[in-house]
């Protein structure tokens, strides 16, 4: 072995032994591992910093971006109530998303369809009170399963499909990969669904979301031409329940009517009185299209039409509004701010919320123009909480966020355009039509994410330069020179996992095909099922969050740590292998 060829096998080695420690956040050692190789010299000074625009790099950038403009364009509600149930086991739940990303990902690039469902996943979990690592790594397993069926839903597949045009003569036609990639796609899906989930480890400090948060008591106005209008309030109380929003009252012409009005038909005008967190709330109005107050004071907060901030804040001793309500301070003709609800800790508020009289130690929930919330917070003299994200929902433009996602995801499908491309124009479309604002726009993204996949591509290019990647080519044709066809393919199977753990599955694909075609010719065999073998497992990238892009997606919103990933991943590694040798000899004999 060459110099380089030692240097970096053993910086890969130590790179993983340090990030399976978990001493240190893995964003500083793979950053620290690049340094070294380029003062060693196996990665030249040139190229050090050339996967911070790889394109893996920008799709994971970008699919954050995109994801945040789906949750706040409304697209997630409008998934998590009519397939999603946080009431549902979380094996069932795991089941189900896991049932509808391996679909999705069979027609769409399946970083496009996690990218899709993984707010939904967190709204879910968020919804349930659990932690959603407990779901989010079944997701991107499921959403990597699902590509393996055809041949647009992962690069390997598209990749193997040319090399075969090439070395052959013809291509893999679009359902070429089911026969093998379905079977591997379904038995992992069964296992990542009823065992896998309880191999990801419980950390105390990784506890759900939304059940800590306060609840306030809040109003929401029916506008002119609302589809509930001539409705019973009880009528509204599933979609309530499903958004986990308790209906407490309904306000009529500036009047409580009495009890929760259960039976009272609702009229254009009437408010409903509502208890929920910020996220409930806000998912509920979603769902039934309501407005935040009457049209004067809409009009008001709107003015500008810079879009909205929420913001919650806690009303001291000192404050201007102790013993005064918002409506008799003028909050809204004042300070443009609508105040939403009020959370008073052990205590149900039973009159109007802006009629209210604001008590020393009142969180207030405030609707806001974007980026004046400091100076409503200092009027009022109250004391802003912690920012946690929390949004307003653009109701009005769900079907343009989607529509305009899924035209690109077909487009980049299609191979019309460059799925980074498709994705940057995605980006730049929301911030155009407002539906994720240009200020929160790196808000969104996982920078260590970032800086991991930036500096591992450098790394494994250089690996495949040195020589290093044929170093185990040629080991492998030596290891199973006499072995039965069966035990060659494990064999292959195993290696281009254990590679495509280590570099991006595209970089793997394209090491393993032509080791795979040349260990047929040696056997004076077909090559279609090693093909079929390096395809399969080039995307089975299950060990570790740098070997899939989805994988790398969820690390961060998951709370994981770089050695979470094989307590799952191995063991679903070996059963794709189990199920996808017979597979092959089957539907691809030699």
């Amino acid at each position: 072995m060459t110099f380089d060829q030692i240097s970096l096998f053993a910086l890969f080695i130590g790179v993983f032994a340090m990030l399976l420690w978990g001493r240190f956040r893995y964003d500083v050692i793979a950053f620290s591992a690049l340094l070294i190789g380029v003062v060693l010299g196996v990665v030249p000074a040139d190229d050090a910093f050339s996967g911070f625009g790889h394109p893996a790099t920008l799709v994971v950038a970008l699919v954050l971006i995109v994801s945040a403009g789906l949750v706040r364009s409304g697209a997630v509600y409008l998934i998590t109530r009519t397939l999603v149930d946080s009431s549902r086991s979380l094996g069932a739940h795991i089941a189900l998303m896991g049932g509808i990303g391996g679909v999705l990902s069979a027609f769409m690039n399946n970083v496009a369809a996690l990218a899709l469902l993984m707010p939904v996943d967190i709204q879910t979990a968020q919804k349930a009170g659990r932690a959603p690592g407990l779901s989010l790594m079944p997701l991107s397993f499921a959403t990597i399963l699902g590509g393996m069926a055809t041949l647009i839903g992962t690069p390997p597949n598209i990749i193997i499909a040319t090399f075969r045009a090439d070395a052959l003569g013809e291509p893999y036609r679009m359902f070429d990969f089911a026969p093998v990639g379905a079977v591997a796609a379904i038995a992992g899906l069964a296992f990542v669904a009823t065992v896998g989930w309880r191999l990801i480890p419980q950390r105390a400090d990784a506890t759900g979301l939304g059940s800590e948060f306060q609840k306030y008591v809040a109003e929401l106005t029916l506008p002119e031409g609302n589809d509930q209008i001539g409705k019973r309030v009880g009528e509204l109380w599933e979609t309530a329940e499903k958004a986990d929003i308790a209906i407490i009252g309904l306000i009529r012409e500036d009047r409580r009517l009495y009890g929760n009005a259960r039976n009272n038909v609702l009229q254009a005008g009437d408010a409903l009185v509502l208890e929920g967190s910020p996220e409930a709330l806000d998912e509920f109005r979603t769902a039934l299209s309501l407005a935040f107050s009457d049209e004067r004071r809409e009009e008001l907060l709107t003015a500008t039409g810079e879009g909205l901030d929420i913001l919650e804040v806690v009303v001291p001793a000192e404050s201007r509004l102790v013993g005064r309500s918002a409506q008799g301070v003028g909050l809204s003709w004042r300070q443009r701010a609508l105040l939403m609800g009020i959370s008073r800790k052990g205590t149900r508020i039973r009159s109007q919320v802006r009629r209210t009289s604001i008590e020393a130690g009142d969180i207030l929930l405030l609707l806001v123009p974007k980026d004046t919330g400091p100076d409503v917070a200092e009027w009022i003299g109250g004391l802003t909480l912690a920012d946690r994200g929390l949004t307003v929902t653009e109701n009005s433009k769900t079907w343009l966020a989607i529509g305009l996602f899924g035209a690109a995801v077909l487009i980049a499908s299609l191979g019309l355009l460059y799925l980074p491309v498709a994705l940057g124009i995605v980006v730049v479309g929301y911030v155009l039509f407002k539906i994720l604002p240009l200020q929160e726009l790196y808000d969104h993204v996982e920078w260590p994410v970032v800086v991991l996949l930036g500096s591992m591509i450098p790394l494994g290019a250089a690996l495949e330069t040195s020589g290093g990647t044929l170093l185990i080519s040629d080991g492998l044709v030596w290891l199973t020179d006499g072995w039965p066809a069966w035990a060659i393919l494990t064999a292959l199977m195993v290696v281009t996992m254990t590679l495509s753990d280590v570099l991006n599955n595209t970089a793997t694909a394209i090491v393993a095909a032509p080791i795979g075609v040349q260990m047929a010719r040696s056997l004076e065999v077909s090559p279609d099922p090693f093909l079929m073998a390096v395809a399969v497992a080039a995307s089975a990238a299950f060990l570790t969050p740098i070997g899939h892009k989805n994988n790398t997606l969820v690390l961060g919103p998951g709370g994981y740590r770089f050695g979470d990933y094989w307590r799952m991943g191995l063991p679903l590694e070996i059963l794709v292998i189990a199920v996808s040798i017979p597979a092959i000899l089957i539907f691809w004999p030699l």
